[in-house]
């Protein structure tokens, strides 16, 4: 019994190891084409739809993914996933920084770092923009806007109710 308790140790340190070893190599996506477009979804999940089940995190990627399909919008997935009517030079880098409240996607301009502290979600997010991007499947049917059901923004009453997915309530 004790040699087995020893293993699953074994195991967890291994399975940690491979997670920073993933890690490690997503970070290195960022430079590259289809890959980059890969990060900016699975970014956008993580941050937008992180805390929920599987079809709430697919229905924020289908929603980048309709918009990329859409003339209203960019035609990248990064574009769309980062675009902002404003930006301003940062006081601290003189860097171009998104105007908070300004962006299509809250947390791209919220103030807050964009590096993601939960590896496990940041992985299935990957795994599910991966299921986005090579399939067909909508379970928005369409949307091109959502807001969490705790608010109320002053465009919803202009656009057409598709479907609530789990916090998110979706429109076209």
């Amino acid at each position: 019994m004790r040699k087995l308790k020893n293993l699953n140790l074994f195991d967890k340190l291994l399975g940690v190891a491979l997670v920073i070893a993933i890690l490690l190599l997503t970070s290195k996506a960022f430079a590259l084409g289809e890959d980059r477009q890969k990060t900016c979804l699975a970014q956008n999940i993580y941050f937008e739809a992180g805390n929920q089940p599987f079809s709430g995190k697919l229905a924020v990627a289908n929603v980048v993914l309709n918009r990329v399909d859409s003339p209203q919008f960019p035609d990248t997935i990064c574009e769309v996933v980062k675009q902002t009517k404003k930006y301003k030079e940062s006081w601290r880098t003189g860097e171009l920084v998104p105007v908070r409240g300004q962006c299509q996607f809250s947390w791209f301009c919220d103030g807050r770092p964009d590096e993601p502290k939960d590896s496990v979600t940041l992985l299935e997010s990957f795994r599910i923009a991966d299921i986005a991007m090579s399939n067909e499947i909508d379970v928005t049917n369409g949307a091109l806007f959502y807001h969490a059901d705790y608010s109320d923004p002053y465009w919803s009453d202009h656009l057409e109710r598709l479907v609530q997915i789990e916090t998110h309530i979706f429109y076209k």
